[in-house]
């Protein structure tokens, strides 16, 4: 290796040093989905960013998501998966796959991979501890596609809104080496279980902890402009009007919302970053120019 390379090697953790005495014991929540949880090479470089913020003093907490996981093992089992609005409709049955899936294989391939890439990890769901209580979304109207026709009511089943957040816990792993890493299963008051949209239970597990930062790995490079270019930085007042306009539309319009919500609900600054680039977390949190889009 030349020399010069070695000085571009320390280059970079000169860049990083300032960050890294900034957040110095702060909280990340990190919602780990898309292709980083598919693809190998991925996969080690998320566990080894992770396990690298533990190490520096930061405390990242992972809610993972699994939608494709739970449609495979559906299908396998005999049962046909079902969308609306690309909301699962989850019956009894569906919901009992659901917990299976994210609580018990997801959960514990996760915790497997940090484990195996040196770092500790332990696996919870949004159960243990009663960490994630949640109501059954309500029933909500759709127009027909024939106007003629009634509205329908569509009832999504099983699913979840997060309504409170105990953090007891979560907390209990700050002064420890552990890396949490959330379901996003949710416990009713009577105790039945909910299918939770994982960006949203990131989005109020990183409220709930006052964190320094909520990070939403996706398969986009980030927010896009009308003309297609990434928004580096995106402020309430331009989201909200892109949103309107239809410039921020489809799946990234509730990530945008989701990232809102947890900078009301005290969370310092929010990320969308693409997942599929290796070592993500640490090109955006560690440089000065970032990856992806910071809602701030």
């Amino acid at each position: 290796m030349s020399l010069d390379n070695h000085v571009s090697k320390a280059r970079v953790l000169v860049e990083a040093l300032p960050y890294m005495r900034r957040f110095d014991g702060a909280t990340f929540v990190i919602k780990y989905g898309g292709h980083a949880m598919v693809d190998e090479s991925l996969k080690k470089s998320f566990a080894q960013d992770v396990i690298l913020l533990r190490q520096i003093g930061i405390n990242p907490v992972v809610v993972h998501g699994g939608g494709p996981q739970i449609s495979q093992i559906m299908t396998r089992m005999g049962l046909k998966p079902r969308m609306i609005d690309g909301q699962r409709v989850t019956d009894e049955e569906t919901v009992n796959v659901v917990e299976m899936v994210l609580a018990g294989k997801v959960n514990k391939d996760i915790v497997n991979l940090i484990n195996l890439n040196g770092g500790r990890a332990a696996g919870l769901s949004g159960k243990d501890g009663h960490m994630i209580l949640a109501r059954k979304r309500p029933p909500k109207r759709k127009a027909a596609p024939d106007s003629e026709q009634p509205e329908e009511l569509i009832d999504l089943g099983w699913v979840g809104d997060v309504e409170e957040v105990d953090t007891t816990l979560l907390k209990m792993f700050r002064n420890s080496d552990v890396i949490p890493v959330v379901a996003p299963v949710g416990v009713g008051r009577a105790g039945e279980t909910y299918n939770i949209n994982a960006d949203a239970v990131a989005g109020k597990v990183a409220a709930a902890l006052k964190a320094e930062k909520l990070i939403l790995l996706t398969d986009v490079p980030g927010v896009r402009d009308q003309e297609g270019g990434l928004i580096s930085r995106l402020g309430a007042t331009e989201a909200i009007r892109m949103i309107r306009e239809g410039v921020i539309s489809g799946g990234m319009i509730p990530k945008v919302e989701t990232c809102l919500a947890a900078r009301h609900g005290g969370v310092t600054t929010t990320h969308i970053i693409d997942g599929r680039v290796e070592h993500a977390l640490l090109l955006e949190i560690f440089t000065d120019q970032g990856i992806g889009t910071l809602v701030a």
